[in-house]
């Protein structure tokens, strides 16, 4: 097997907000649903600081079926394949570094949101 090609990664970090669902017009003409969000990795060394990842999730990919628990806030594993993707800071006007992610599968590690949850964190705590 050769690895020519290859452009898989994993990474972990929190959403910045829910995942935003949107119609797309193909060039095809038909149509597809793709899933746009934002997730916040911290760095190793200095867990303080942060990197941004854009993350796209496409209908059908086994990452759709978990869509309802990407809420803002959730700790989140997402393999898939990165690009990179420069831009300008909207409030310096500075070319910065970006990355964005096909992401393909999601593993979920710490959702945050519902109130069934939330009640059972605090009985953890209490208990």
């Amino acid at each position: 097997m050769s690895s020519v090609g290859l452009n898989k990664w994993i990474v972990s970090g929190n959403l910045a907000a829910d995942v935003q669902v949107k119609t797309v017009d193909l060039r095809s003409g038909e149509k597809a649903k793709v899933a746009a969000a934002t997730l916040y990795v911290r760095k190793v060394r200095d867990r303080k600081e942060s990197f941004t990842v854009s993350l796209s999730i496409w209908e059908g990919s086994s990452a759709w079926r978990k869509l309802s628990f990407l809420t803002k806030g959730s700790l989140i594993i997402c393999t898939g394949s990165v690009e990179p993707n420069p831009y300008i800071s909207s409030s310096a006007n500075l070319p910065k570094a970006g990355l964005e992610m096909l992401v393909l599968d999601v593993d979920l590690d710490n959702i945050r949101g519902g109130d069934e949850q939330d009640t059972q964190e605090g009985d953890e705590v209490m208990g």
